[in-house]
């Protein structure tokens, strides 16, 4: 299914509000388009952060699940939630500048797509809307954990 079906809200939340209709790199765009919402999310105490991002990964698995049912649509590239909650959480707790989402955003990207393990693991093993999810949030992580451990070394 390269294609969504018919527009309902499912669709809007699972395509990004349509950024995962970019007729190319739509994960590029959906994770361009999750910078918006990222920079209301920013500003909240860090439990309610996670909150939001934990709530939009479990209505991401509900929603990919229900839209990937039929044969051929594991994981279609219009779906782009998973990319927002990845660069959520790569931007977890980031240290102050442009310089650094933009190293967070890169990085989120770089394992979206390279799928070191265990991003390929989840991406290759789990199936239905936890599948879709996960690995993204898996690459997310391990963004995260860089960032971080490089602020650390900075600071």
């Amino acid at each position: 299914m390269s294609r969504p079906p018919a527009w309902h809200w499912q669709v809007l939340l699972a395509s990004g509000l349509g950024s995962g209709l970019a007729p190319r790199a739509p994960g590029t765009f959906g994770s361009l388009a999750a910078l918006l919402p990222w920079w209301l999310l920013r500003p909240l105490p860090a439990w309610a952060y996670l909150a939001v991002t934990v709530l939009v990964f479990v209505l991401g698995v509900w929603v990919s699940e229900r839209l990937t049912r039929q044969p051929g649509s594991e994981d279609p590239g219009w779906i782009v939630i998973d990319e927002w909650v990845g660069l959520w959480l790569a931007l977890f707790l980031l240290p102050q500048g442009w310089p650094w989402v933009l190293a967070g955003f890169v990085l989120f990207r770089l394992f979206d797509i390279a799928k070191p393990w265990p991003v390929g693991w989840a991406d290759r093993s789990l199936g239905g809307g936890l599948g879709v999810m996960a690995d993204d949030a898996l690459a997310g992580l391990m963004a995260l954990g860089c960032l971080q451990l490089v602020a650390l070394w900075l600071a």
